[in-house]
């Protein structure tokens, strides 16, 4: 009886083990999940909105995003509603109007350059290549301030007014 028992237990574990492979094989796919689009934003610090003709201000960036995916791209181009000026990157080119551009680092500065006595707006816009595109867009207001304007600082969170010693003596 017992060389009988044995065969029955082993025939029984022979297709246990058959059903668990058969399942794995059919439960399995070549098709992986792999995340290729990851939320972005584009930090910046504060940027001056008094600006006057000829003045450049600095915008300092950051691009932050959620996931990495080895192949994102991420692109850059700019247009502007209001107002005349330049913008470049710190690497000195001189970016045109609607034009795209690569943006191959994360952190890196923008230099805009008012070339109006008007007020001034710009729009920038990021892009990453996933489908679909996302896009994140900065915009910037500046207001023409010409040297015969009073000027006031901050201290404390008090506004006062800038004295010219200059205009003392006149």
């Amino acid at each position: 009886m017992k060389p009988n028992m044995n065969r029955k237990g082993l025939y029984a574990l022979v297709c246990a083990l058959m059903g668990l492979t058969f399942g794995m094989l059919t439960s399995c796919s070549d098709d992986l999940d792999v995340q290729q689009s990851y939320p972005f934003t584009v930090e910046t610090m504060p940027v001056p909105t008094r600006i006057v003709k000829g003045e450049t201000v600095e915008i300092r960036c950051e691009l932050k995003r959620e996931g990495r995916f080895s192949d994102a791209r991420y692109t850059i181009r700019y247009f502007q509603p209001d107002g005349e000026g330049k913008l470049r990157m710190d690497d000195g080119m001189v970016l045109l109007p609607n034009d795209r551009y690569p943006l191959d680092r994360e952190v890196f500065r923008l230099y805009y350059t008012s070339e109006c006595e008007d007020q001034q707006s710009i729009d920038i816009y990021f892009e990453d290549n996933s489908e679909p595109t996302q896009l994140f867009q900065l915009t910037f207001n500046f207001n023409n301030e010409t040297g015969d304007e009073d000027t006031v600082v901050t201290i404390g969170g008090k506004w006062y007014p800038l004295i010219d010693p200059i205009r003392l003596w006149e």
